[in-house]
């Protein structure tokens, strides 16, 4: 079976020889250990491709992504970095004076000059299931461009400003998404961080009133034109669950181990696809390959029902042992054990 296929049964319930993989880095692994991370997918090799494209530079861009200093993407957000090979932060949000906001132009021509005429060809070239990731994360936008706490009192207030930041952001999504739902992908992924480490960051009636009818509209396209949907978000995400089943995501990557995950697996198994992970924070970087092991056979004895359903995937950041990740996929393989007295806490 190969990783197309698999993936494929695996998100419709059709009884995948194995659970597919997936490994995700941070920039670091890229930088500093790619020689591990090249050893590893040749032992673990990924059911995932990414298709091959181009999306254009923006006017607003400058610096370098990922390493200590301030670059600024092309939306003309500055992120800074304190150590190499994250992310980093928004300290000056171009956006935190509302007078701006009329005058502001999102970066439409990094789609305007996107080069998307190497998709098919690259989506035709693999036996792979090609997921495309996009830019799409409208809130996590909002706070890039406003500030996280000047959004969080923006939504409070009803601000007739947050509605205007919040559809003109969208139609970028959308006029993006436009571009992906035309090729030969299989599948189509978007994001946002809605979990703090114990519930939401807004409450569940915001979140449906604010964002929700953007998921549809995204989970709509992709679904018309014949694609899965893939969402990820951080954090404790337990009250929009059963939202994402509603409007129509096939897989969500979590963070599981924020949660109950024997709860989650009461409510939802079988209803949609549980794209990983294994704990991030504690377990992968500082745990033992045993207590590795015994998470992910948490995970699977919570929401693996045989069918279906359930994607190895783990995430692997700079400080996380080799051997932890390589636990990982081989935990995924391995009989399940009978459960011990000492996994619970995991």
């Amino acid at each position: 079976m190969d990783g197309r296929e698999r993936v494929r049964r695996t998100l419709l319930f059709q009884s995948p020889d194995r659970a597919p993989r997936d490994l995700w880095t941070l920039p670091g692994i890229e930088m500093f250990r790619k020689d591990e991370l090249e050893a590893m997918l040749a032992r673990y090799p990924s059911d995932f491709a990414s298709p091959d494209v181009t999306y254009g530079r923006g006017e607003r861009e400058s610096g370098t992504p990922a390493v200590v200093g301030t670059y600024v993407d092309a939306w003309g957000c500055p992120f800074t970095v304190g150590e190499p090979g994250v992310i980093g932060e928004v300290k000056d949000p171009p956006l935190k004076d509302w007078s701006q906001l009329d005058h502001f132009k999102p970066p439409y021509e990094i789609l305007e000059n996107a080069d998307f005429s190497r998709v098919n060809a690259s989506c035709a070239a693999t036996d792979k299931f090609v997921k495309a990731s996009t830019t799409i994360r409208p809130f996590e936008r909002m706070q890039f461009l406003r500030g996280t706490e000047n959004l969080m009192m923006d939504l409070g207030w009803g601000v007739s400003e947050v509605y205007h930041l919040r559809d003109m952001v969208h139609e970028f999504f959308l006029r993006e998404l436009e571009l992906w739902v035309k090729t030969d992908v299989d599948g189509i992924s978007f994001m946002d961080d809605w979990g703090a480490q114990k519930g939401l960051l807004i409450s569940p009636a915001m979140w449906r009133e604010y964002f929700k009818p953007l998921y549809i509209d995204y989970c709509r396209m992709i679904h018309d034109a014949g694609k899965f949907v893939f969402f990820h978000s951080d954090g404790d995400i337990m009250d929009i669950y059963p939202e994402l089943i509603e409007i129509g995501v096939d897989a969500v990557n979590s963070q599981l181990f924020c949660m109950d995950i024997e709860e989650i697996g009461r409510r939802y198994r079988g209803n949609i696809t549980f794209w990983g992970e294994i704990d991030r924070q504690y377990i992968l970087p500082f745990g033992t390959v045993e207590e590795v092991r015994q998470a992910v056979w948490r995970v699977r004895r919570a929401l693996d029902d045989g069918r279906g359903g359930v994607i190895a995937q783990c995430e692997w950041g700079i400080g996380v042992p080799a051997e932890n990740i390589a636990a990982v996929f081989e935990a995924w393989l391995e009989p399940l054990p009978s459960p011990s007295h000492s996994e619970a806490s995991y």
